[in-house]
C-alpha cells in the first residue's frame, strides 16, 4: 500500500513547472490529470481555468494539507481556510492571491477558485528534521504497544523508513524536496496503515492509545510534504 501523491501536490508541482516554462501545458495537463477522466477549473477546461492565475501574476503555486486543529499552509481567509479542510488539501498561488480546492466525483476533479492569503510555511530542513525525529518516536511507541501484532504490515513500513515512496517530479524541483516528499508519503501510509481498522486492540484505551502514538506522525508528514510542494520555501 502506497499513499498517491495528493491531487494539490501534483498541481503544485507542475503548475509551478509550467508557470516558470518549464513544461508546456499539454504535460502540466497530463501529470495533473494522471489517470483521472477530466480536470476542470470552476467547470471551465482546466487550462483555460488556470490562465487568470498567471494574468494575476502567480509566479508558482503550493500545498496545503490541513487537518481539523492543523491548518497546515494555510494562511485565511476563513472561507478559503474551511474549504481546504473539508477537501484535506488546497492549492495556493503564490504571488496571485488566489487559492484552489478540488471537489473528486468519480474519476473528475474540479477545482475551485478561492480568495487566498499569504501563509507561513515550515522550512524543507525543518521539515525534514521534524520527520525524521518524529519517526523514530512513533516506531519507539508503536513498538511498545506491540506493533507487530496487531498490524504486521505498520511493523514492516516501520522497518524500513529509510524507503521513500516513489514519486514523479517535474523539472526545477530540487532533489532534497523530492526525497522529502518520497519520505513523507511514506510516513502517511504508516499512518494509514495503522489506522484502517481496529486491529487487535483490545480496548478503547489501547485503540486511543496507537493514535495519540499516531498523531505526531500525521502531522510531521503533512508538515514535510508541505514544504516539500511549496516553492517558496524551496533551497536556492
Amino acid at each position: 500500500m502506497n499513499r498517491p501523491l495528493p491531487d494539490s501536490a501534483r498541481l503544485a508541482w507542475w503548475g509551478t513547472a509550467w508557470l516558470r516554462g518549464a513544461v508546456d501545458a499539454d504535460r502540466l495537463l497530463d501529470a495533473v490529470r494522471g489517470e483521472d477522466a477530466v480536470h476542470t477549473v470552476g467547470g471551465d477546461p482546466f487550462l483555460v481555468g488556470l490562465g487568470p492565475l498567471r494574468t494575476a501574476g502567480a509566479t508558482a503555486l503550493g500545498l496545503a494539507l490541513p487537518a481539523e486543529g492543523d491548518p497546515v499552509g494555510l494562511g485565511g481567509p476563513p472561507a478559503f481556510n474551511h474549504a481546504a479542510l473539508e477537501a484535506g488539501e488546497a492549492v495556493v498561488a503564490v504571488g496571485a492571491g488566489r487559492g484552489l480546492v478540488p471537489a473528486r466525483v468519480g474519476g473528475s476533479v474540479d477545482w475551485t477558485v478561492h480568495a487566498a492569503e499569504r501563509r507561513q510555511l515550515p522550512d524543507v530542513g525543518e521539515a525534514d528534521r521534524g520527520l525524521r525525529r518524529a519517526l523514530l518516536e512513533t516506531a519507539n511507541a508503536l513498538a511498545d504497544l506491540d506493533v507487530a501484532r496487531w498490524r504486521p504490515e505498520v511493523a514492516d513500513e516501520l522497518a524500513d523508513l529509510r524507503q521513500p515512496s516513489a514519486v514523479t517530479a517535474p523539472p526545477g524541483v530540487p532533489s532534497l524536496c523530492l526525497s522529502l516528499a518520497g519520505r513523507a508519503l511514506h510516513a502517511l501510509t504508516v499512518v494509514d496503515l495503522a489506522l484502517v481498522d481496529d486491529g487487535g486492540a483490545l480496548t478503547v484505551l489501547e485503540a486511543e492509545q496507537r493514535r495519540t502514538a499516531l498523531r505526531p506522525l500525521a502531522h510531521a508528514g503533512r508538515r514535510a510534504l508541505v514544504a516539500a510542494c511549496s516553492p517558496e520555501m524551496w533551497p536556492d
